[in-house]
């Protein structure tokens, strides 16, 4: 039978009902009432029944497009009556190329095939019907011949340009499935890339969260419960540490609106600058006195990236310290910069408590977090304990701002 893609393609044009409206009644008007082939009009006893069966034959092409099978019944069933009621050709003949092609360029698969077959069967029949009055031999033989000859080529030549067309049509279709599939197909890529970007950006964001307030958080909380025992014994050294208090939480509040205005506004120009090399300075002093840092080299100017990692690195592995080591544990805070590359050490002694986090196997934000920024700027970082404490190690290759 006919499918959807055969028939949309052979209805591309803007009215395909009106032009074969329009062809059907052209050809009822010019081939049904001018009697046969050989002249014969209406002083022929058959002239009625030409009349009729050219009617029915021509009249059926109307369905070409919308019900090949139908037409094709149409013009068989009202040919074979010609033939047997009419005994020379009519101009009728003209709607069965007509029906040839459509039939071809309509039914795909083996299906199409069964139109040759019935209409060589009439090519056949035909013939011999119309050269029955021929007396002498020769003659009809010859005549017999050539006209199955003609018929045949009046039945396959368009039989064969219509398959071409359709094998033309159903390439097309196929080319523009392709097409249709290949688009889909980078559409989904295009938003898997776009979830799989979404989701490295809420890794990131929560890992600057973590960061942020786990860090000043445990400040507050070292600093607080130093200040109640300080407020005791020293009442008027325990305003800076109120005073260190303060300044901690309103830094991570600065940062906490950092992170919420990149995610509410999105605009790059609106980002407030990251904390870098230069704020570790300001991030040790926060962290009380007994933590020391030491510089050794001269300080590049780094990329906003790498000096964010740095800073980051510090900033957790103080934190951990804070957790986890004693109230009385030396922190030491090492920086060396050379051309190629910025060495980062934080080393604690472990104080009172020796217990250390469950973070040695890489698991949480913590040590795997500071990995993974350092690993995403192309360093390594390792961490474990040293002696009775804890060392945290970065190298980072320099990535030189500019």
């Amino acid at each position: 039978m006919a499918t959807d893609n055969s028939a949309s393609s052979l209805t591309r044009t803007k009215y395909p009902t009106l032009l074969d409206a329009v062809l059907t009644i052209v050809l009822v008007f010019a081939t049904s009432f001018w009697g046969d082939l050989w002249g014969n009009r209406g002083e022929s006893p058959s002239y009625l029944a030409s009349v009729v069966t050219s009617i029915g034959m021509t009249s059926s092409l109307f369905f070409r497009r919308s019900q090949p099978w139908l037409m094709l019944a149409f013009v068989c069933a009202f040919g074979g009556t010609q033939l047997i009621l009419v005994p020379h050709p009519t101009w009728a003949l003209a709607a069965v190329p007509i029906a040839s092609y459509s039939m071809a360029r309509m039914v795909q698969g083996i299906a199409a095939r069964w139109l040759p077959l019935i209409c060589g069967l009439g090519a056949v029949i035909g013939p011999l019907r119309w050269t029955a009055g021929i007396s002498e031999k020769s003659e009809k033989i010859e005549s017999t011949v050539a006209l199955i000859l003609l018929c045949l080529a009046w039945i396959v030549i368009p039989y064969l340009l219509g398959r071409r067309d359709q094998e033309t049509a159903v390439a097309e279709l196929e080319r523009a499935e392709g097409a249709r599939k290949r688009y889909e197909s980078e559409v989904a890529r295009q938003a898997e890339a776009e979830r799989a970007t979404e989701t490295r950006v809420r890794n990131e964001i929560a890992r600057e969260l973590h960061d942020i307030v786990a860090h000043s958080l445990s400040v507050i909380v070292v600093q607080a419960e130093g200040g109640k025992a300080l407020a005791k014994k020293h009442p008027d050294k325990a305003v800076d540490v109120l005073e260190t208090i303060g300044e901690t939480g309103r830094e991570a509040l600065v940062e906490m609106r950092r992170i919420v205005g990149v995610l509410r506004n999105g605009n790059d120009a609106e980002y407030a600058p990251s904390p870098g090399l230069a704020d570790i300075g300001d991030l040790v002093k926060r962290a009380g006195s007994r933590v020391t840092l030491t510089e050794r080299g001269t300080r590049p100017t780094l990329s906003a990236a790498v000096g964010l990692t740095i800073y980051r690195v510090t900033q957790e592995a103080l934190t951990n310290v804070m957790k986890h080591s004693g109230s009385d544990a030396r922190v030491s805070v090492g920086l060396r910069y050379e051309p190629s590359k910025v060495e980062v050490s934080i080393y604690d002694d472990g104080g009172e408590d020796k217990a250390r986090p469950a973070e040695v196997s890489g698991t949480g934000y913590g040590i795997r977090g500071m990995r993974e920024r350092v690993q995403a700027v192309g360093g390594k970082l390792n961490a474990g304990p040293l002696g009775a404490g804890w060392l945290v190690q970065a190298v980072i290759p320099v990535n030189r701002k500019g």
